[in-house]
């Protein structure tokens, strides 16, 4: 299949950084030029204007692939904004071979969707194929991981030279990114994915709100048979938590605990989440003594003391389930 007989949607999500995502949807139109592509910009309910400013970019943007912009209707998160967009579709109706997805503060190089597309034409186990991130104060990103478990739990959090070396091997960042490789999951800033896969596994789940989303929906993927492959020829500048605030947290948000119990429960049972949060609390506790020796504070405080009240209170409760179910774009908003 020739690069112009590839159907590509492309789905740019934008939440209160609308010159941000303008500055992405420039970026990431120079790189769908010469490509059968559209592009679909959601805004999740932003309420700062954010939608008119991208409704008059696009009408008065001469881009080389047509584009639109689309309400969700809601703040739903990752999930719910980047399915709206799927579900929103091409505006020719044409069901499309690819999906690419990208975070607002993401800015691809012009020949980073291409290679992502040929992966995964000469791969066809691949559902999943991602980007090499970087940015001026950091030369590659960490984007790409195993699956988490039981023992990253604990080697995650307690960070300390004797656990990470017996435990190497379950650590949930891949650190060597200089090279393309297999990985288990991948950052979702810049994400090329199947449409036969989507149509197998499903799309995210809307069930999280921020965190987790993208490793339960690999891990759903690999329960089928599907793999995922990280790429350095493909580059995409990303200047990384822009809209979720994640380097300024002064406490863990509730979301962040929600969306991890999710995923241990949805992927694994609740007996394991349960040992899961026992690693990290034990992780955490150990951590803890180590500050009492002079170690630097590296989590927010209180994480310990709310994680075990977060996920005692979570046990209690009906057991979540998946919610892959596509959303509509508002139709009051939508083109």
């Amino acid at each position: 299949m020739s690069a112009r007989e590839i159907k590509l949607l492309a789905v740019l999500l934008n939440w209160r950084t609308p010159d941000m995502t303008a500055r992405a949807a420039e970026a990431l139109a120079r790189a769908l030029d010469g490509l059968d592509a559209e592009m679909v910009i959601v805004d999740n309910d932003s309420g700062d204007g954010s939608e008119a400013t991208l409704r008059a970019l696009v009408e008065g943007a001469e881009w080389p692939v047509p584009a639109r912009v689309v309400q969700s209707g809601r703040n739903g998160g990752f999930a719910f904004g980047n399915n709206a967009g799927i579900r929103a579709g091409r505006s020719d109706g044409a069901r499309p071979d690819y999906v690419y997805v990208l975070n607002s503060d993401a800015f691809p190089a012009p020949d980073a969707v291409r290679v992502l597309i040929d992966h995964l034409e000469r791969h066809p186990q691949d559902g999943f194929a991602g980007s090499q991130l970087w940015s001026e104060d950091m030369p590659i990103h960490i984007s790409a991981f195993r699956f988490p478990t039981i023992a990253s739990e604990f080697e995650g959090t307690a960070r300390t030279g004797i656990v990470t070396r017996a435990l190497h091997k379950y650590r949930v960042p891949f650190l060597d990114l200089t090279r393309t490789r297999p990985v288990d999951w991948l950052a979702g800033a810049s994400m090329l994915m199947r449409q036969d896969m989507l149509d197998e596994v499903g799309l995210l789940d809307d069930g999280f709100f921020l965190y987790f989303e993208e490793t339960e929906h690999f891990f759903r993927a690999r329960q089928q048979g599907w793999t995922a492959t990280y790429l350095v020829e493909s580059r995409v500048e990303h200047l990384g938590s822009v809209s979720t605030g994640m380097k300024q947290w002064a406490e863990v948000p509730k979301y962040w605990f929600d969306s991890r119990w999710r995923y241990f429960t949805l992927c694994h049972g609740r007996a394991y989440a349960v040992a899961a949060t026992l690693a990290r609390a034990a992780g955490l506790s150990v951590w803890k003594l180590r500050r009492l020796m002079g170690a630097p504070r590296l989590d927010p405080p209180g994480t310990l003391r709310r994680l075990v009240r977060h996920d005692l209170r979570a046990l209690f409760r009906p057991a979540v389930r998946h919610d892959t179910r596509a959303p509509r774009p508002n139709p009051s908003f939508a083109e």
